[in-house]
C-alpha cells in the first residue's frame, strides 16, 4: 500500500498536489524506481474523481487505501475502501478498479476480455478483473477469509459513457464485479452507501484488514491433484487470466476453422506460468479435450505425476517430456502445454535414440507440429544449459515459417519471493543480468534477505525455520564433483565440502537411498533437507526459505563479477562451449537458485571477498541470523 487516509484527507491532498508527491516517494522507496508517466497520470486524473464521489456521498470518514498490494504477489488494487456496513455494523470493504478509458468493447471471441484502442492485445474485462481481486483478497487475507461477504468490488470508468462501454456488461455482474461510468455517477454513490456507513469512520476496519494474517500461498504441488482432477484452485489475475482465456479461445477457433495457432506466455520466476499451465490442463481435462503437459525437467514432470496422479493413472499420463513426440503424427493433440519452454533443446535425439528415429528435425518443430494449439510458457533468463533454445524469437520465427498466428502474452506480476518485485530486481541487478550494477538491498515487508558467515550458520538458521513448520532447502552452484550413488543402506557421499562442513548432493536417480528422496522429489519431500540441491532439481519449484551457496565459479573481484569456468564441475560445459555462454549460464543458474524462496533467502559465498561484497549490499544482517 502506498498511502492510507480518510476520503476527506485524500481530497484535500489531491487538491494541493501533495498526494502525488507522496505516492511517488513511497513508490520509489518500495520498488526502487520511479513510477511511469502513465501511472502518475492515472493518480492525478482518477483519484480526485473517486475522492469527490466519496465526499459527495457523505463518506468522508471512510478510509481509503491507495495502491493496495494484494498478499503474496506484486499486483495492486487501485483503491480499497474500508468502513462499516450500514446494516450489519460489521467491517465492510470495497475494492475499486479505476479506469480512464472512454471507450471499450468486448473481445469478439470472449466477453471476459475486452479491447481498447490503447492496447494492441486484449485485456481483462474490468468487471472480471476486480472480481478476481476480491476473490484473491478473500483467499489470502485472514481478516476476511472467514467473512467473504465483507468484500465487494467495483470498476469505475469515470471518463466513459454508457454508450462507449455498455458491451462490457455482457459478462455476469455480481457483488464482487460491478461497473459504473461517469453517466451513472449517482448510482455509484448509492451503491457505495449501501455498503459503507456515512455515520461511522473506517479507520478501525482498515486496521483490521491490514493486520489480517496472510494465508500461506497455495503451493503449486500441494493442490495439483484438485487442480487437474476437480476444479480450479488458483485465482488467476489480470494478464494471467488473459493468457488462460486466449488459449481456450484459440482452442475453440482451431476447432471451428481447422487452423493452428501458437500462444507464448513469457515471464520471470514466480509470475504464474506453471499455475496457468495447470489451470489450463485442468479445464481442458474436464472438457475432455485431448491435451498434454510437457517439460524438459525430469524433476518437475515426475513430481506432477506423483502428486497430481495419485489416484488416477490416466492423470499421470498427462505429464510428459519435450522429447516424447519424435514419431507422433501431426495434430494428434488439440493442445500441448509446454511448461518451462526455455529448456527446449535443438533436437530430441540423444545417444540412446535409434538411427531410424534420428530425423534431424528440431525439437521445437516437433512440439509445434503435434498439436493444433501449442502453448509455450518460458523465461529466457532461466536458460542454464548449453543447447537450450526456447526463446520468443525462435518460436515466432517457426510460426512465421508456417504462416501461423503467434500470440505473445508477457506476465509482469510477481508471486514468488513473497510477491516482492523489488527483490527480483535486486537479484538481476546483483548478477549483472540487467544494466546498472548491484544495488544495496532495501528491506521490504514481503521478502527477507540474509547473509551467513558460514555454511553451518546457514544450515542452523534454515533448520530453525523448519522447526517452525516452514519448508526450507539448501542449494548450490555446481562446483563440487558428484560421486556415484551408494548402494542401499550405505551413507550418501558428502561431496559438498566447505572447511569442516560437508553435505551430500541430492540424489540423481529415481529411487530413495538411505532416507533421501529421489531427485525428482528433492524440492517437495521434507526429507530433501540435509542434501544440497542443484539448479536441475530446484528449477521450477519453490519453498518458504531458500539457502544458496555461491561457489567459486562466481566471485566478486574489485568492481565486478568474475566467472571461473574451471571451478564448475557441471559436465554440460564442454571445451567447445564459449566463455561468454558459460558466463551467462552460470549467472542464470544463480538467478534460479536465488529466486526459489517464498518468504526469505539466506546466502553464503565460499569466497571471502564475495561475502564482504554481499554484506555491503545486504547490510548488517549476518548478526540477524543468530537471533531471528
Amino acid at each position: 500500500m502506498l498511502f492510507r487516509a480518510s476520503a476527506k484527507t485524500v481530497a484535500v491532498m489531491a487538491l494541493d498536489s501533495s498526494l502525488y508527491l507522496h505516492l511517488t516517494d513511497q513508490f520509489v522507496h518500495m520498488h526502487g524506481y520511479r513510477p511511469g508517466p502513465s501511472e502518475v497520470r492515472s493518480w492525478e486524473r482518477s483519484i480526485p474523481v473517486l475522492a469527490a464521489v466519496l465526499n459527495d456521498a457523505g463518506l468522508g470518514d471512510v478510509e481509503v487505501m491507495l495502491e493496495y498490494a494484494l498478499p503474496l504477489n506484486s499486483k495492486r488494487a487501485d483503491a480499497v475502501l474500508a468502513g462499516v456496513h450500514p446494516v450489519t455494523g460489521e467491517p465492510s470493504y470495497v475494492v475499486v478498479e479505476l479506469k480512464q478509458w472512454s471507450q471499450a468493447e468486448p473481445d469478439e471471441d470472449d466477453p471476459a476480455l475486452c479491447r481498447i484502442d490503447a492496447y494492441a492485445h486484449p485485456v481483462l474485462n474490468p468487471i472480471e478483473q476486480v472480481r478476481r481481486y476480491c476473490q484473491y483478497l478473500v483467499d489470502f487475507n485472514g481478516a476476511v477469509a472467514e467473512h467473504p461477504n465483507r468484500v465487494s468490488g467495483v470498476a469505475f470508468l469515470h471518463n466513459a459513457t454508457e454508450f462507449g462501454v455498455s458491451g462490457l456488461r455482457a459478462i455476469e455482474v455480481d457483488g464482487r464485479g460491478q461497473l459504473f461510468t461517469g453517466d451513472r455517477r449517482g448510482e455509484f454513490l448509492d451503491h457505495l452507501l449501501a455498503r459503507l456507513s456515512d455515520k461511522h469512520p473506517g479507520a478501525r476496519a482498515a486496521d483490521e484488514l491490514l493486520a489480517g494474517k496472510t494465508v500461506p500461498s497455495k503451493q503449486l504441488m500441494a493442490v495439483a491433484a484438485q487442480e487437474v482432477r476437480d476444479r480450479e484452485q488458483f485465482v488467476l489475475l489480470d494478464e494471467q487470466q488473459v493468457a488462460y482465456r486466449l488459449v481456450l479461445n484459440a482452442v475453440r477457433k482451431a476447432k471451428r476453422s481447422d487452423r493452428k495457432e501458437i500462444v507464448v506466455v513469457t515471464g520471470g520466476p514466480g509470475t504464474g506460468k506453471s499455475v496457468i499451465a495447470l489451470s489450463l490442463l485442468g479445464e481442458l481435462y474436464r472438457q475432455g479435450i485431448p491435451a498434454l503437459h510437457a517439460t524438459g525437467s525430469q524433476s518437475f514432470t515426475k513430481t506432477m505425476r506423483k502428486v497430481a496422479g495419485t489416484r488416477k493413472r490416466e492423470v499421470q499420463k498427462l505429464f510428459t517430456y519435450f522429447n516424447s513426440f519424435m514419431t507422433t503424427e501431426r495434430n494428434t493433440l488439440d493442445v500441448l502445454i509446454c511448461d518451462e519452454a526455455h529448456r527446449i533443446r535443438e533436437t530430441s535425439a540423444n545417444r540412446f535414440t535409434s538411427a531410424a528415429h534420428r530425423t534431424g528435425r528440431r525439437q521445437l518443430d516437433e512440439l509445434i507440429d503435434v498439436a493444433r494449439v501449442p502453448v509455450f510458457l518460458l523465461d529466457e533468463h532461466q536458460v542454464v544449459r548449453p543447447g537450450e533454445m526456447g526463446t520468443v524469437d525462435e518460436i515466432k520465427a517457426a510460426a512465421a515459417a508456417r504462416g501461423l498466428d503467434c500470440h505473445v502474452v508477457p506476465l509482469q506480476s510477481q508471486f514468488r519471493c513473497g510477491g516482492s518485485a523489488a527483490y527480483l530486481r535486486w537479484v538481476v541487478r546483483l548478477l549483472g543480468l540487467e544494466p546498472g550494477g548491484p544495488v544495496v538491498w532495501e528491506p521490504d515487508d514481503r521478502m527477507r534477505l540474509l547473509v551467513a558467515d558460514t555454511p553451518q550458520e546457514m544450515e542452523a538458521f534454515l533448520d530453525a525455520r523448519r522447526a517452525q513448520n516452514y519448508s526450507a532447502r539448501m542449494s548450490a552452484g555446481y562446483c563440487w564433483r558428484w560421486s556415484p550413488e551408494p548402494k542401499p543402506g550405505e551413507p550418501l557421499p558428502a561431496d559438498v565440502v566447505i572447511g569442516e562442513w560437508s553435505r551430500p548432493w541430492n540424489l540423481r536417480g529415481d529411487r530413495s537411498v538411505s532416507g533421501a528422496p529421489p531427485a525428482a522429489l528433492w524440492a517437495t519431500d521434507p526429507a530433501g533437507f540435509g542434501q544440497v540441491g542443484c539448479v536441475y532439481t530446484a528449477q521450477g519449484f519453490e519453498y518458504d526459505w531458500s539457502g544458496v551457496i555461491i561457489g567459486p565459479d562466481l566471485v566478486w573481484r574489485g568492481d565486478r563479477w568474475v566467472t571461473d569456468r574451471t571451478a564448475s564441475k557441471d559436465p554440460v560445459f564442454k571445451k567447445a562451449t564459449p566463455d561468454a555462454d558459460v558466463d551467462r549460464l552460470i549467472r542464470n543458474t544463480y538467478k534460479v537458485l536465488l529466486t526459489r524462496g517464498m518468504i526469505g533467502t539466506i546466502v553464503y559465498s565460499t569466497d571471502l571477498e564475495t561475502r564482504e561484497k554481499l554484506r555491503e549490499l545486504v547490510g548488517g544482517v549476518a548478526r540477524e541470523v543468530a537471533v531471528v
